[in-house]
């Protein structure tokens, strides 16, 4: 029985891709700018216990995604995070505020990605770091509008070159392993409190590493057998990118000190040049443009298919849920992603953005947690394909885990970073007005 805020879409996307494929979308969002350009920058905030970083942010990741899949296996539609707070919630200003915060992260993850691609670029050719951003979401945006199934064979490609790039970066620390202080941070004889505190402020950042997850979900409408396999895509997908963040953080900082990670724009062509050569470094920056440019791609396959689906339901104007008749993809919210996010290259640099995206996930996490408390409370017969295990009474403990961590890790946040997404998100309420008036 459909869900009386339920409205179909005046046209459909055309489902074609198999869990596999599912997953490799969601690495390649995962394994890009996360390892390739911020390990440097987490580094230089919790020096060689960077890697603890990483678990942390992968643990906190962890209760949120599984909310994705008990959401998505109930609601398998483009727009997740909309769909879910406004089914949760039944509102449509709370609805398009969550696909407004969802638009947010995705939009300033594609110029913060496309910066970390351009940090390669420019280190190889010596090119201008702004054009050559825009200039990869331009031509990525031309192959997000010539089909799904185009984008995601690139993204294959593109996703198996990074991963492969990251275990050669293992196999390279092998004889380094155990020749430095894994659990020392960035000062001598530093308190644990400050290194813990060290180490939850570098996993606010890395946070950004592990984005990616939850937008398995936005290609629900894409994917075969969506109920069943975009829960299993989700947590394949992030326990993966786990287990190779640790290790190539731990490798990473076992080949060249903290210190010089933290000063450099390509880390891991910095890594792999210290153990081969010149040669070395030219190959992962190489690597890493495979990598960034995969997510740069899949984000904005994510983000076009979340405009789709919030115009479908009525929340943005219609003109924008059109989808073209021989390449089955959403043409105009196609174009109207690739020019936000390329005016969003100038919002600033790297670990600024990241910081900023950061904030808003969890913002946007916290509702996520939250709807998933508010619908077992509310709904508590709808059918869930993938139920969360374990809870006091009907309040499931792993999404109040989520709200708690969400909370705290915007406490996280730097202040500067706070303030700009709180500003961005806020304008989502006058947006909301507006848009009910031009619909």
């Amino acid at each position: 029985m459909r869900h009386p805020l339920y409205q179909p879409s005046p046209s459909h996307l055309e489902r074609t891709l198999s869990l596999t494929e599912a997953v490799i979308y969601g690495l390649g969002i995962i394994l890009g700018a996360g390892i390739y350009a911020l390990i440097g920058e987490a580094a230089g905030i919790a020096g060689n216990s960077v890697w603890l970083s990483f678990i942390l942010a992968a643990a906190i990741a962890s209760f949120t995604a599984l909310s994705y899949c008990e959401l998505s296996s109930m609601f398998p539609r483009s727009a997740a995070e909309y769909t879910y707070v406004k089914h949760a919630f039944s509102s449509n200003l709370f609805g398009f505020l969550m696909g407004w915060i969802s638009l947010f992260v995705a939009m300033i993850s594609v110029s913060a990605v496309a910066i970390g691609f351009a940090g390669y670029f420019n280190a190889l050719f010596g090119t201008e770091l702004v054009l050559t951003a825009i200039g990869v979401i331009a031509i990525l945006s031309i192959v997000n509008f010539l089909g799904v199934k185009e984008s995601a064979r690139l993204n294959m490609g593109f996703t198996l070159v990074a991963i492969a790039g990251l275990i050669l970066i293992i196999f390279m620390a092998v004889p380094f392993f155990g020749t430095v202080d894994y659990f020392s941070s960035t000062a001598p004889n530093i308190s644990l409190p400050g290194m813990l505190n060290n180490v939850t402020i570098a996993a606010a950042l890395i946070f950004f590493a592990y984005i990616g997850f939850e937008d398995i979900a936005n290609i629900s409408e894409e994917t075969v057998n969506a109920r069943h396999a975009v829960p299993k895509a989700i947590l394949i997908s992030l326990v993966i990118s786990t287990i190779l963040y640790v290790l190539v953080s731990i490798s990473a900082i076992s080949i060249v000190p903290w210190q010089e990670l933290a000063l450099t724009p390509a880390p891991i062509s910095l890594v792999a040049g210290t153990v081969l050569g010149p040669m070395g470094a030219v190959i992962f920056s190489f690597i890493a443009l495979f990598a960034t440019a995969s997510t740069v791609l899949i984000i904005l396959v994510a983000v076009s298919r979340l405009l789709y689906g919030m115009a479908s339901d009525n929340s943005l104007p219609g003109i924008i849920s059109k989808v073209h008749s021989k390449t089955k993809t959403p043409f105009v919210s196609i174009a109207v992603t690739s020019i936000i996010a390329m005016l969003l290259v100038f919002s600033g640099g790297l670990r600024h953005v990241a910081f900023v995206t950061t904030f808003a996930i969890f913002a946007m996490f916290f509702m996520v947690n939250l709807a998933v408390i508010v619908m077992r409370l509310s709904k508590p017969k709808q059918e869930r394909i993938f139920r969360i295990p374990g809870s006091i009474g009907k309040v499931p403990i792993i999404p109040l885990i989520g709200v708690i961590a969400s909370i705290f890790m915007i406490s996280r946040i730097d202040f500067g970073a706070a303030v700009f997404g709180s500003i961005a998100i806020l304008l989502g309420l006058p947006a909301y007005y507006v848009l009910k008036r031009i619909k």
